[in-house]
């Protein structure tokens, strides 16, 4: 079969398995199957694929229509304009995340602030903790999961990108282990933030291949995010900030715990699609800044 005809049957296969861009996703899966570019795949259009060739392309179809997301077929996705490795260990990275991102260097940017220490918390694929320290290169950053399985995605991308001598991995359960101590300037975090009640309705690629453990914020969804807005308040420098990506419906809680816990410069931020994504907060300043 001639790849122009494999691929319009292909995106035909995975719209009726609901996958949604199936035109874009077919086309991604064949490039991957073939190893070849946008413009090389465009060039050999009229060919024909080996058998060998068709059937490989057919297995990775069969997957992405039981909903195996697309980046765990191929292995990797791009974040930051980066390549980035993932597994079912981690989250898939999102353009949510990058508004995260995007808004605490802005918010640092405008206050005239230069993080030396800097943590990612519930660092995942470790995406977070390889732009800060690329965006950061005077800082020192510290990545921290309670997952090894994660932590190990996060080494491997981390080498990937030569940054494994800026970052230091830990494991660890949220901020219990660090001393209750000013020690960072800067916490940006993506913590599980998705109601339990609410994991049964999300995609399939979601509630079934991601870990649930990245997932779920609890019962209210507010359980890893209030942990870490009260443990980051003794752990940051006086007029540290930290960065929080949450979920829509939790904007107005979020903001009272900061508010509660004595932060100041409290605001939540809405991302590209008008929904409120991203939490802040400043330690309270001594009349010296720390940074």
């Amino acid at each position: 079969m001639q790849i122009y005809q494999l691929l319009r049957d292909a995106a035909a296969v995975l719209a009726r398995a609901g996958v949604e861009d199936a035109d874009v996703e077919a086309e991604l899966l064949l490039r991957h199957c073939l190893d070849l570019s946008r413009s090389g795949l465009f060039l050999r259009l009229k060919d024909f694929l080996s058998p060998e060739e068709e059937a490989t392309f057919h297995l990775l179809l069969h997957r992405r229509c039981l909903r195996e997301p697309l980046q765990h077929i191929i292995g990797s996705c791009e974040f930051w304009s980066m390549d980035f490795l993932v597994s079912p260990a981690v989250l898939i990275p999102r353009p949510e995340t990058e508004f995260l991102l995007e808004q605490a260097f802005s918010t640092l940017t405008q206050e005239q602030c230069r993080p030396r220490h800097v943590l990612d918390l519930c660092t995942g694929s470790g995406v977070i903790a390889a732009v800060l320290a690329k965006e950061l290169p005077d800082a020192e950053v510290t990545a921290a999961d309670c997952s090894e399985k994660a932590l190990a995605v996060a080494r491997s991308n981390l080498l990937r990108h030569g940054l494994s001598e800026r970052v230091q991995l830990l494991c660890v359960d949220l901020l219990t282990a660090f001393p209750p101590s000013p020690l960072f300037d800067l916490i940006v975090s993506n913590p599980p933030y998705i109601k339990a009640g609410d994991l049964p309705t999300l995609q399939p690629e979601v509630r079934d291949w991601e870990p649930h453990l990245a997932l779920s914020g609890g019962v209210s969804g507010m359980e890893a995010i209030t942990s870490i807005c009260a443990e980051a308040a003794g752990r940051l420098r006086p007029g540290g900030w930290l960065f929080l990506e949450i979920g829509a419906d939790l904007s107005e809680e979020t903001e009272q715990v900061l508010r509660r816990l004595g932060y100041e410069q409290v605001r939540v931020t809405n991302d590209w699609a008008d929904r409120p994504r991203v939490a802040q907060g400043r330690a309270a300043r001594c009349k010296r800044s720390a940074f």
